[in-house]
């Protein structure tokens, strides 16, 4: 097409007629940092689905629902306005709050259970049971998917409706997670 140009993603774009390239107006696409902590978050869900003890399954979920949050973190950038404050140690849930208050009900719920994945980690007998590795798998399947609309809606893409809150449907099943990790 005579008098365009290819501008960002391959799109055409009409030169205006000072010669200067038009802005490009296309949203700005999903980083590839943010697209392979999404696909890791994916690799181990379906690691979580067939791992057999529920120490390993909680241990693989918790460790989904951090790659999820990376990939907002890495989407949106961190909060913090000076150097020193992000020198600070702080986890990737304290931030997530921050980054993407939206995201804050889930931020809560996964920082409650990172107690508990610690001990399941070190293998404490009884720290986990089946139901709550099963819990935690479904509810970080379900901020997987959360996590794909938000940026997706970032970035200006078309996108589909879903849970805004953990638990199917909603928090916990419609209910807030309580500070232990566990549904009300």
């Amino acid at each position: 097409m005579r008098g365009s140009r290819r501008v960002g993603r391959g799109q055409p774009s009409r030169r205006p007629a000072g010669g200067c390239p038009a802005p490009d107006t296309h949203p700005p696409a999903v980083s590839t940092a943010a697209l392979s902590q999404l696909a890791q978050a994916h690799r181990a869900l379906a690691e979580a689905a067939v791992l057999r003890t529920p120490h390993e399954r909680y241990v693989a979920a918790h460790r989904a629902a951090l790659h999820a949050a990376a990939a907002v973190l890495a989407a949106r950038g961190r909060p913090e306005a000076s150097e020193r404050a992000r020198r600070r140690i702080r986890s990737a849930w304290d931030i997530l709050r921050e980054a993407a208050p939206e995201l804050a009900e889930w931020s809560a719920y996964f920082a409650s259970g990172a107690s508990r994945r610690a001990l399941a980690e070190a293998g404490v007998h009884g720290s986990v049971s089946g139901a709550h590795a099963d819990e935690l798998l479904r509810t970080a399947q379900e901020f997987r998917l959360l996590v794909e609309r938000t940026l997706i809606i970032d970035s200006g893409l078309p996108h589909r409706r879903g849970p805004t809150r953990p638990g199917r449907g909603g928090p916990a099943g419609g209910r807030r997670p309580s500070a232990s990790g566990g549904r009300q």
